[in-house]
């Protein structure tokens, strides 16, 4: 069993990689995938759609599929994922495929969020595997990142008008 701790300590460091996303212009979602040894990161990315130009370089995916690259197999059964933001619906469904073990998130996300928000993806009768899902951890600090992020967007927006 991870204790709280240990939940902080790897959350502190998916929050370092949203604050590097910040940093690129991305929206500052950070995420890393811990093996089932409970101490080891396999991976760790932030959102990168811009830098990319995927839409589908969410931080949750980015993660998961170096991990996956790293391990030689796509399916990641007991490893816990961090996450700083509430998955969306995409990324639930990824969590799903991965077999993802455990599930730890800061912010709730009440527009796009798909685990405690929206459709409760892993509620739903056609979702194959469903993570544990540890909700609120470093919640506050997640949240705030994020909102200063927008506000900082809001402003330089309206200074292009």
């Amino acid at each position: 069993m991870i204790d709280r701790d240990t939940h902080t300590r790897f959350m502190s460091r998916a929050y370092a990689m949203a604050q590097a996303g910040f940093t690129a212009g991305e929206v500052p979602v950070g995420a890393v995938l811990v093996a089932p040894d409970g101490k080891t990161i396999l991976a760790e990315a932030h959102n990168a759609p811009l830098t990319k130009c995927d839409p589908t370089a969410h931080a949750e995916i980015e993660v998961l599929r170096a991990a996956a690259q790293k391990t030689g197999n796509y399916r990641l059964s007991d490893c816990t994922l961090y996450v700083t933001l509430e998955p969306c619906t995409m990324c639930a469904g990824a969590i799903s495929n991965a077999r993802i073990g455990h599930l730890v998130y800061g912010a709730p996300d009440a527009k796009g969020g798909a685990i405690q928000n929206g459709i409760q993806f892993f509620e739903q009768k056609t979702c194959h595997s469903a993570p544990k899902v540890t909700a609120g951890i470093l919640e506050l600090e997640c949240g705030e990142l994020l909102r200063a992020f927008f506000k900082a967007r809001r402003k330089q927006n309206r200074k292009s008008s």
